[in-house]
């Protein structure tokens, strides 16, 4: 493996300059998590102090960061933690991230499509139209004081379908429509911070930190709202909002000089990010109340906000939900692409069906897999509540990110033989500190998620040692041998 970098894919050109990697971190960052789940922080865990939630998910990305980039670094071949764990820690670690990993791409994409759904209904309703509530919202949601309540989430799981279709023919999104959709985001955020700024509400920012309260959310969990919980289990809430970043450290073999490049890439994505994400968050907490973002601007938050609160801006309310919808139909297609590589690699490896990696003969893409993993997140779109599916996918991707901060130290102290193109500076510091942040927001995040965790976690384990341990190709070549 020391020398392993000379061959195959480990000859990557090395093109990428610092600022080329924090332009990429930028634009894998902002997407469907400040759009959607700032407003579900504001209103159900820290109201306006959720500008410091966004700086502790911003410090545990920080951390995790570094560490991933080590990763990456070390192996020399283009993927996902999987690969890297896969390679490094063997098998049983490299099923636990590997299954971790769909909830962060594919119950994420599920995620993004019931957001996808709010502001598609928005759209329509410039025309006089609208989804009905029931076949816009899942089964466990009731519309505020009509007692309506929802059937199915129609548009998520047609748009789910819409993309995975793409993918079985494998259309990619050129890389000039994506650096529109990127600039255009940004320009979204930027707009809202500098025009949103002269409606600021100082009352809606008093008190900063709300005192310690319980707060029953309409699904009828409780837990803390205000105070040090609140601000953790937001952080836990808005760290969807980057997931994301990781491509930049993926990209730790492309890079010019990885040990100058890679941490100026991670830091400097992530402090760009962090500081709109914080000035967003202001702005949007100041300008309406936490009361708005529990009822009538629960969905399309944005929009909302904008339309109700700064006359004479309609126009900017509309170029937001239009460009958020064309985002979000980014963000979904790249999620279902990255589930799908990451079964096919495991396919691979035979601790998942092969059907997973059987490729279309005339498309060359791994069609049934797409297929499968639309049946998978669109049960998960229609049915599950957004707010359930983005904690879901926030709480696992923490959980794979405290097993990579792990995994470097470990092979660090195992293996400082091996070749590595970027070092974590101050290990095991950085690495515990990862560990620590990314284990507050889990904590934060309550004991509903972390049982959600377990259960996810409990069926993964079964279906690897039913399937994957039975099937493994490493256990069939060591029998061989």
């Amino acid at each position: 493996m020391a020398d392993g970098g000379a061959t195959g894919e480990g000859t990557l050109k090395r093109t990428l300059g610092a600022w080329s990697l924090v332009g990429l971190g930028i634009g894998a960052i902002i997407g469907a998590g400040l759009f959607v789940r700032t407003a579900a922080a504001i209103a159900e865990r820290a109201g306006p102090s959720v500008t410091l939630a966004f700086l502790v998910a911003g410090l545990g990305c920080a951390f995790a960061g570094l560490c991933y980039a080590e990763f990456a670094s070390m192996i020399p071949i283009a993927g996902s933690a999987y690969t890297y764990s896969y390679a490094t820690m063997g098998e049983l670690v490299a099923w636990i991230i590997g299954w971790d990993l769909v909830l962060e791409y594919a119950v994420g994409a599920a995620t993004v499509s019931i957001a996808w759904t709010e502001y598609f209904n928005e759209v329509l309703s410039y025309v006089g139209l609208h989804v009905p509530y029931q076949w816009s919202h899942s089964p466990f949601e009731v519309m505020a004081g009509t007692g309506v309540h929802g059937i199915m989430n129609v548009p998520a799981v047609a748009i789910l379908f819409v993309l995975s279709a793409v993918l079985v023919r494998g259309t990619q999104e050129s890389a000039f429509v994506n650096n529109i959709i990127v600039v255009t985001k940004v320009a979204i955020v930027l707009m809202v911070i500098t025009i949103g700024w002269g409606f600021i509400n100082p009352a809606n920012h008093t008190p900063y930190i709300p005192d310690p309260t319980l707060y029953t959310t309409p699904l009828g969990v409780t837990h803390q709202y205000g105070g040090i919980m609140g601000i953790l289990g937001a952080a836990g809430v808005v760290f969807f909002a980057f997931i994301g970043f990781d491509a930049v450290s993926t990209a730790a073999q492309e890079a010019k000089n990885p040990k100058r490049d890679m941490p100026i890439g991670i830091l400097g994505s992530l402090v760009v990010c962090t500081v709109l994400y914080v000035l967003f968050s202001h702005v949007l907490s100041g300008v309406a109340t936490v009361e708005d973002f529990r009822t009538v601007g629960r969905e399309a938050s944005v929009s909302f906000a904008i339309t109700t609160y700064m006359p004479g801006y309609a126009w900017l309310s509309k170029f937001v939900t239009i460009a958020i919808l064309a985002g979000f139909s980014s963000v979904i297609l790249v999620m279902l692409l990255g589930q799908s590589r990451v079964f096919y690699s495991m396919s691979r490896d035979g601790l998942v069906p092969k059907v997973f990696s059987q490729v279309h003969p005339k498309f060359q893409t791994p069609w049934k897999s797409n297929m499968l993993f639309f049946v998978f997140t669109a049960a998960f779109a229609a049915f599950v509540p957004g707010d359930v599916v983005g904690e879901m996918t926030s709480i696992g991707t923490l959980f794979a990110f405290i097993l990579v901060c792990a995994g470097v130290w470990i092979m660090r102290v195992r293996r400082p033989d091996l070749v590595r193109g970027f070092t974590v500076p101050a290990l095991p510091v950085v690495a515990v500190l990862g560990i620590v942040v990314c284990g507050a927001m889990i904590y934060g995040l309550g004991w509903t998620n972390w049982l959600r965790l377990g259960a996810w976690l409990a069926a993964g384990l079964i279906l690897y040692f039913v399937y994957g341990h039975k099937h493994s190709r490493l256990r069939a070549e060591g029998s061989n041998s």
